[in-house]
C-alpha cells in the first residue's frame, strides 16, 4: 500500500472513497513525512513493543507503527473510516482495529490482553476538542504507560510542560507533571495536515513516572486543592480553596494550612509548585480527619 504521508497519496484514497471530513471529530490527517518521522523518533518505538493508537485517521501514522511495533492496536471512533483503514492496512497482520469512542474503552483491559499488563506506548495525532480528557482519562484510569507520544495544539502543549508564575501554568500542567515528565518534540505548522487546522500543533512526548514525584496522602483531595485554586485565578489561594464546596475546611482552617507552610496570606495558587500543593493537601487532609 503507498505511503500515506505524501499528500498525492491521502487525496487518492479519499476521493476512491468518497470521504468527508467531519468538523465533530476534529479530522485533520498529516500529510508530512518528515514530521512522521518525528512522532516514530520520539515515540521510541521497538519490535518489543505493543502501541496503542487513538484516532488513526485513514492510517498515516498507523502503518509506520505497525512497522516499528510488535503489536498495535488503533481505536477510531468514525466508523466511516474502517473501509478506507481496512485497506490501507491490510498488508499488515499486526494491527486490531476498534471503531470505538477512546474514552468508552477498557484500556487497561487491551493492556493486559496484549501487553500482559506490561506498560504501553501511546502515540496519537489528537483531536484537539478533547485532548485533556483522553490524557487526563489514561493517566487517571492508572494503566500502566510507558510513554504517551501525542500531537496537540500548540498552547495545550505549552500548558502541559509550564511552570509556576507563567500564564500557561494551571490544573492542567500540575495533572501531567504529577504522572510524566512532559517534553516537546516539535512544533507542526498547519500546512501539515489535510485540511489545515487554524492553529499550530505540537508534538510532546509524556514519559510517565514510575511512581510520583510528590508523595500525596490522598490523590483525589489533591486533584480537588489544584482545581480549586486555579478556578478563580485572581482570588488568593486561601479563598479560591474557602469557595470550594467540596473542600471541607473554613477559610480560617485553611489560611491557617497556608501559614503552617511559611507561605503569605496573599499567596496565589499560580505560584506553587506542584511538592507545595501535595504538602498543602496533606496538611487540609490531616485538619479535615482531626475533626
Amino acid at each position: 500500500m503507498a505511503a500515506l504521508g505524501v499528500p498525492q497519496n491521502t487525496i487518492a484514497i479519499l476521493q476512491k472513497y468518497q470521504f468527508r471530513f467531519q468538523k465533530r471529530f476534529g479530522q485533520n490527517f498529516l500529510i508530512d513525512t518528515h514530521v512522521l518521522n518525528k512522532i516514530m523518533e520520539a515515540a521510541g518505538i521497538t519490535k518489543e513493543d505493543f502501541v496503542l493508537e487513538i484516532g488513526p485517521g485513514i492510517g498515516t501514522l498507523t502503518q509506520y507503527l505497525c512497522e516499528n511495533a510488535r503489536e498495535v492496536a488503533a481505536v477510531e471512533i468514525d466508523s466511516g473510516l474502517i473501509p478506507i483503514l481496512n485497506e490501507t492496512l491490510k498488508d499488515y497482520e499486526n494491527i486490531t482495529l476498534l471503531n470505538q469512542d477512546i474514552l468508552k474503552v477498557d484500556i487497561g483491559k487491551i493492556a493486559a490482553e496484549k501487553n500482559g499488563g506490561r506498560p504501553i506506548k501511546v502515540v496519537a495525532n489528537l483531536p484537539y476538542y478533547i485532548t485533556t480528557p483522553i490524557i487526563m482519562g489514561l493517566f487517571e484510569s492508572h494503566v500502566p504507560l510507558d510513554s504517551i507520544t501525542v500531537m496537540v495544539q500548540k498552547e495545550v502543549a505549552e500548558r502541559m510542560q509550564a511552570s509556576p508564575g507563567t500564564k500557561d501554568y494551571g490544573a492542567l500542567s500540575l495533572a501531567v507533571q504529577y504522572y510524566a515528565k512532559p517534553q516537546i518534540v516539535a512544533n507542526v505548522p498547519p500546512n501539515c495536515f489535510m485540511p489545515r487546522p487554524k492553529v499550530g500543533s505540537t508534538v510532546i512526548r509524556l514519559t510517565g513516572h514510575k511512581k510520583p514525584p510528590v508523595a500525596a496522602v490522598d490523590e483525589k483531595l489533591l486533584f480537588q486543592v489544584i482545581r480549586a485554586s486555579f478556578r478563580q485565578r485572581r482570588k488568593t489561594l486561601s479563598n479560591g480553596l474557602s469557595n470550594a464546596s467540596e473542600i471541607m475546611l473554613s477559610r480560617d482552617e485553611i489560611a491557617g494550612c497556608v501559614e503552617k507552610m511559611g507561605l503569605s496570606a496573599t499567596v496565589r495558587g499560580e505560584t506553587l509548585t506542584l511538592s507545595q500543593f501535595a504538602e498543602l493537601s496533606n496538611l487540609i487532609q490531616g485538619k479535615i480527619k482531626s475533626k
